[in-house]
This record gives structure tokens, C-alpha cells and sequence, in this order.
């Protein structure tokens, strides 16, 4: 958590162990800056604050051979795990910063819960959002009890104006960052999941540019049971972690898409201690395809009747996609941490996924225009026991024989052997059946 105001001194007793942003922390000061004992206190300070979340055996274990346990923190007030780092820190601030109030400058699960913990604390907070921001992320904040403004066209010009507010009124402004406090209260995820599975052999997080998480899980995971696998899971498309602990240092990978479907797990503003204790504490870290998120998304909407966004289902993707095959047989744990996904892109994740996992295809082929044909086309669907999603007709621009028609038809099946039979089924009676490929 970095804490940025005029009022920095009044933090010095609550987070005297965060060093500054250029300092060069060794592992052994790393080791002091978040002890077991610290996580301790704060899983008894929040413990009445936030949602112990239940870590259930899923139906999923069957289908890919391992015993696997869901730790279902998107149940939260705020749909995230964040809220645990969050109120700790609240509540370890000085009371009169307390009164002064707090402000942040983003619409990412961190502001979220800031709005909900600060409003339940009576403590005055401000959440500075950009005016590009989706509508129903500025109702929500709201509702949490937060005084929204929007201000500028970039979130750059909404924290530019936080500062300022910050400096003049007096503010503690927010952002999220990594001291001993927030590790503190993200490591009593790790707590919990220790108390609720015995013999756990691994634990999969999300990781990516937010990694407090995996840090702080970590510590106390390690300290419980050195033998328990600690394995952290970010996108191939902007493997931020995997590069700063090959580099050494947080390094910033500019190419990363800012698209909201990947929310906090494309951020870049994990710090050095994040770090470190990453590369010290955690057994592997895996990078996985945007399409294995969204047929992990799909697994746990069927499955667990979850609704998740795409930090909530990376940790599933690893052993959706394969990544980790030393995990068969084993009892494993993995942290579904977010649920905030916009309704629009939920449509679009669940079409898209529906598609990548063979339950929807489509398929065009020339019929004669004549009385019957197309009620052929139909039996053969019905027979194959295909739900018709869509069907077009196009008879103007057919670039076939004249007195025909191109037919275009969306299906959706069971599964890929569903598919491959109603493939061959169309095939056999119509030989120029052409499949849209995925």
C-alpha cells in the first residue's frame, strides 16, 4: 500500500517497516518487514470485518484428477479479496487520520473496498474516478458509501487531481502497494485455507502485476507447512511477474492490455517487497492463454455456479490448460479472489468461451431453393439432437448455380464429440458443408 499525503508521519508506527520506493530490501529484511506473527494479528483484528469464505471440494476433481478445493473469496461484501489488506490498514491508521479522512483514485477492486471498509469505519473517504469510468462502477462505489467524483479523461488525470486533494484538505491518499500492513491482511487467506484443508500439497494464486496475494498467502503458508507447493498463475499476454523475477527488480512491461476484462491482474504496481518475497517463498509461477480463463470461467459458472472475472479464474486456468501436471492425485487448493465483471463483457465471456470448448459452432452449405430442403436440413439437426441458436438465408448474392440458397446456422452441442458427429452427420448428406473455424 503506498501511502502518499502531508500527513505521512502520522503512519510511521503502523508501517515503519515499508521502505522507500529506490531502496534495495534483502531477503533477510523482507523476512522482518511481514512475520507470521503479524498475519496473526490482523486474521484477529478484521476477523469480524470480513467473510471467512468457505474452501469447498469441487465437482471439478473429477474432471481433471486431483482433489481441488475452491477458497471462495469473491463472496465478499465487495466481490474481492482485497478487503482483508484494505481494513487492516484502515483500522491501523491514527484516529485522527481517521477523521481527516481517505481518498483513492481508480475503479479497481482495491477502491472498492476502500469505499465499503472506510464508510463502515465512519471514516470520511473519497474515490476519484475518471469520466471514462463504466456507470455501474461509480453506482456501486456510491452505494458503498463513498463521495464519487469524476474527474479527467485518463485514470493518470483522476490521481493527479487525488494528490492535490489530498495535499490540500489533508487526505490520506491511497494506492495500492505493498507494506507490511496490507501483506498482512491478503496473508490471512493463507491462515484460513491451512485451518479449513488438512494436508494440502499446493496452492494456486492469482499473480500478474498485483501479487500481494501470492506474497502475503505465501508467508504464512510456509511458515505452517515448508512442503506445501506455493504456485502463482498470470497471463501470457503480459507476464509481468515472471519477468521481474528473472530481471531481479519490478520491471514494467509496456505492451500490457489495459482491456477491463483483465481488471487488477494486468497491473504493473507490485513493489520490491512483493517481490522478493515472491522469488523466496513461491515454488512456481505459470503463465496461461486468455483462452483458458475463459473456459475456466465457464467451468466455474457450470460447475460451482460462480460468476467470476478473469483474476478470479486464472488460478483454475493452470489446471485447465494443463500447466500443472505434477498436481495429479494431489489435494489442492486455489483462490477464486474476484467476482467483478461487468454484465456486458459476462455476455461476451460466456459466448466466446462457449465456442473455445466446442458447445457452439457454425456452418454454411448450399441447399436447392426448392419446397422441402431445408426441412431435411432441420431433421437432421433435430436427429443429431442440435439446438438451433440462429439460421440465415441468403439467396441474392449466392455465388453458386441460380435457384439455390446459402444457408448459415449457429448450433450449440453437448461437447467436442457432439460436434465431430453432427460434423460427419452434414458432411455425409451435404459435401460442401463449410465449418467457420474457432
Amino acid at each position: 500500500m503506498k501511502i502518499v499525503s502531508r500527513n505521512e508521519e502520522l503512519l510511521r508506527d503502523a508501517l515503519s517497516c515499508l521502505p522507500q520506493p529506490s531502496s534495495r530490501t534483502s531477503l533477510a529484511s523482507c523476512s522482518k518487514l511481514i512475520r507470521f506473527e503479524d498475519i496473526s494479528a490482523a486474521a484477529f483484528k478484521i476477523q469480524s470485518g470480513v467473510q471467512k469464505t468457505p474452501c469447498m471440494y469441487s465437482r471439478l476433481s473429477k474432471q481433471y484428477g486431483m482433489d481441488i478445493y475452491l477458497k471462495k473469496e469473491f463472496l465478499q461484501y465487495t466481490g474481492s479479496v482485497k478487503e482483508r489488506g484494505v481494513l487492516y490498514l484502515l483500522m491501523s491508521l491514527p484516529q485522527d487520520q481517521q477523521r481527516k479522512g481517505v481518498i483513492v483514485a481508480s475503479d479497481s477492486n482495491f477502491s472498492m473496498a476502500v469505499a465499503y471498509h472506510a464508510s463502515e469505519l465512519r471514516i470520511p473517504v473519497f474515490v476519484i474516478m475518471s469520466t471514462s469510468t463504466a456507470p455501474a462502477r461509480v453506482k456501486m462505489c456510491r452505494e458503498y458509501g463513498a463521495m464519487v467524483i469524476s474527474y479527467g479523461a485518463t485514470a493518470k488525470d483522476s490521481q493527479v487531481h487525488a494528490r492535490r486533494l489530498a495535499q490540500e484538505n489533508g487526505y490520506l491518499y491511497l494506492e495500492e502497494e505493498d507494506s507490511a500492513v496490507y501483506l498482512s491482511g491478503l496473508g490471512t487467506v493463507g491462515l484460513e485455507m491451512y485451518e479449513q484443508v488438512p494436508k494440502l500439497d499446493a496452492v494456486i494464486f492469482p499473480a500478474g502485476g498485483h501479487c500481494g496475494l501470492l506474497a502475503g498467502s505465501a508467508a504464512a503458508l510456509k511458515h505452517l507447512n515448508p512442503l506445501i507447493s506455493v504456485i502463482g498463475v498470470e497471463s501470457e499476454s503480459f507476464p509481468v511477474l515472471q519477468q521481474s523475477l528473472k530481471a531481479g527488480h519490478p520491471t514494467e512491461d509496456q505492451a500490457f492490455n489495459n482491456h477491463h476484462f483483465y481488471g487488477d491482474v494486468s497491473g504493473v504496481c507490485f513493489g520490491s517487497n512483493s517481490l522478493q518475497l515472491t522469488g523466496k517463498l513461491v515454488d512456481k509461477v505459470v503463465a496461461v492463454r486468455d483462452e483458458d480463463i475463459l473456459i475456466s470461467m465457464l467451468r466455474l459458472l457450470e460447475y460451482e455456479r460462480a460468476t467470476v472475472d478473469a483474476e478470479g479464474a486464472i488460478g483454475l486456468a493452470a489446471l485447465v490448460a494443463g500447466k500443472l501436471p505434477e498436481l495429479k492425485g494431489k489435494r489442492v487448493a486455489v483462490v477464486i479472489c474476484s467476482g467483478n465483471l461487468e454484465l456486458h463483457l459476462l455476455q461476451q465471456c460466456i459466448a466466446r468461451a462457449l465456442t473455445l470448448d466446442n458447445r457452439v459452432c457454425r456452418f454454411s452449405l448450399v441447399l436447392s431453393d426448392c419446397p422441402g430442403d431445408m426441412s431435411k436440413l432441420l431433421d437432421i439437426l433435430a436427429r443429431e439432437e442440435a439446438r438451433v441458436l440462429d439460421i440465415k438465408q441468403e439467396r441474392t448474392f449466392v455465388t453458386s448455380e441460380l435457384f439455390t440458397v446459402e444457408v448459415t446456422c449457429t448450433v450449440e452441442t453437448r461437447d467436442k464429440i457432439h460436434t465431430a458427429q453432427l460434423r460427419n452427420a452434414l458432411l455425409e448428406r451435404y459435401p460442401t458443408t463449410a465449418w467457420t473455424e474457432r
